[in-house]
């Protein structure tokens, strides 16, 4: 059923959704100007709560409980919108985004659903539409997350298209039951690539990937060393940015650059994430610490240029060696000749004296 709210209060809450006023948590497949708004969305006020951003939801497997999401026309006409819900993923920003309506849901997208899938909003009214999410109870207990959305589909005759413009709003939904946040490093790769100085340090691209093996999304703090043989030659990579919320089974590409790496023919690199709990799922108070999880591997940090340089030298001071070498036997071999002609040039003398004489 129906029921009519306050447009003030809604058009506030729109405007925040729709970016026009801070972050939000709202959800849009195209940014319209202000000029382009017709409608916004916020959340009901309902037995889960009031004045909230977003759903964060929590239910029993088998279970089921009742929300609400209030539409505002902000149009002179009524405004003819369709309601459905989608299942949610982290998109290349890393933010929660939803899958697109032609895309088959899974979870949130399926357990949620509308007792009027299309609605009629009057000129400059607002009305609260309820929906029901009923979890199977075969579902796997965790953290699931989606989108319920409402859609207006125009034709754009002018090119010839056709533009389906969506507004909703995040959900996060807990399945109760046994929890186990876990976090994963794989994949990782170092590529060193050096510099035409012979003495200077080069530059290591570390790559990998974050996996939410576990059932909660989470975070992680990172960090990345690099270290030559023995420990020698220490670099580390500048304050990373935390990885955002991973939901479970999904995975985060991770690549950093790190400056002032030592080629000393053989790296170790250590990646290193320390998994955080979304500050909404901690009880008050609490901020449980989780295991961090590292990652090693050693790759060749080969110092071409020293090297050149090296057989450069070694082949200069080989040819110098040979080349004295060389002129060393030539005026061994010249001194010896001369030597030789002066005694068969005296020999010839003494032979030329005895022929005389006799």
């Amino acid at each position: 059923m129906l029921r009519r709210v306050p447009l003030i209060a809604a058009l506030g809450a729109s405007l925040a959704l729709l970016g026009l006023g801070g972050v939000s948590p709202a959800l849009a497949a195209t940014t319209p100007s202000p000029d382009d708004v017709t409608w916004g969305v916020r959340t009901g006020d309902s037995a889960q709560g009031s004045g909230r951003q977003n759903y964060d939801l929590s239910v029993a497997p088998g279970g089921r409980i009742d929300d609400a999401i209030i539409i505002s026309n902000y149009d002179e006409k009524a405004l003819e919108v369709d309601l459905y819900a989608a299942d949610g993923f982290t998109n290349a920003s890393g933010e929660l985004d939803a899958a697109p309506r032609a895309e088959a849901s899974e979870a949130v997208g399926v357990w949620v659903t509308f007792n009027e899938p299309h609605i009629s909003v009057p000129a400059g009214q607002a009305v609260s539409v309820p929906f029901s999410v009923a979890v199977p109870a075969d579902v796997t207990p965790g953290d699931y997350a989606g989108a319920v959305l409402t859609t207006l589909t125009r034709d754009a005759a002018t090119q010839g298209i056709t533009v389906d413009r969506r507004l909703g709003i995040r959900m996060h939904l807990r399945v109760t039951g046994d929890l186990a946040p876990a976090l994963a490093i794989e994949g990782l790769q170092v590529d060193y690539a050096g510099t035409p100085n012979p003495f200077g340090t080069g530059i290591a691209t570390v790559t990998y990937t974050l996996r939410n093996t576990g059932n909660v999304r989470l975070s992680a703090e990172q960090s990345i060393v690099l270290t030559g043989p023995l420990g020698a030659f220490t670099a580390a990579a500048p304050a990373l940015a935390s990885a955002p919320e991973v939901l479970p089974g999904e995975t985060w590409q991770v690549a950093q650059q790190v400056e002032g790496v030592v080629p000393a023919f053989a790296l170790f690199t250590t990646a290193t994430i320390t998994p955080r709990l979304a500050p909404e799922l901690l009880p008050p108070g609490s901020s449980p610490e989780l295991a961090d999880v590292t990652a090693q591997r050693v790759s060749p940090a080969v110092p071409w240029s020293l090297l050149v340089l090296v057989l450069l030298i070694a082949a200069v001071v080989v040819l110098v060696v040979w080349l004295t070498r060389r002129r060393r036997s030539t005026a061994r071999a010249a001194e010896e000749a001369r030597v030789q002609a002066a005694v068969d040039e005296a020999l010839a003398i003494e032979r030329e004296r005895a022929t005389l004489k006799a």
